[in-house]
C-alpha cells in the first residue's frame, strides 16, 4: 500500500525558514521521481518542485526558485523541501506526491505551512 506521510510545517514569520520532510512506505521509493505540490485556500493545486530518482536533477517553479530546495535520503525513503525566506503567499497545504501531472496522485495528507507576522 502505498503512503506518503508528510511533516514539518508549521506558523513562522515572513523572512523565516522551515524543513519539510515526506516519508514514504509501501513501494520502491528509489525508483520514482518525486514532487511537492500545494494548495492555498480557494485555490488550484499547484506544483511546487520535483526531484529525479538519485537527486541529480531538481526543478522548481518559479515562485520558489533560489528560495526552496528540494532534496532526498534513498537509504532513509525520504523527501526533504527546505523552504527559506518564506513569504505569505508561501501559505498552504503542502503535499508530496509519487504520481506526476496533471493530478499529481498518491499524495500523502498534507502539512500546513503558514506564513504571517
Amino acid at each position: 500500500q502505498v503512503q506518503l506521510v508528510e511533516s514539518g510545517g508549521g506558523l513562522v514569520q515572513p523572512g523565516g525558514s522551515l524543513k519539510l520532510s515526506c516519508a514514504a512506505h509501501g513501494f520502491t521509493f528509489s525508483n520514482y521521481w518525486i514532487h511537492w505540490v500545494r494548495q492555498a485556500p480557494g485555490k488550484d493545486l499547484e506544483w511546487v518542485s520535483t526531484i529525479n530518482l538519485d537527486g541529480s536533477v531538481k526543478r522548481y517553479a518559479d515562485a520558489v526558485k533560489g528560495r526552496f530546495t528540494v532534496s532526498r535520503d534513498n537509504a532513509k525513503n525520504t523527501l526533504y523541501l527546505q523552504m527559506n525566506s518564506l513569504k505569505s503567499e508561501d501559505t498552504a497545504l503542502y503535499y508530496c506526491a509519487r504520481e506526476g501531472p496533471p493530478n499529481y496522485g498518491s499524495r500523502g495528507q498534507g502539512t500546513q505551512v503558514t506564513v504571517s507576522s
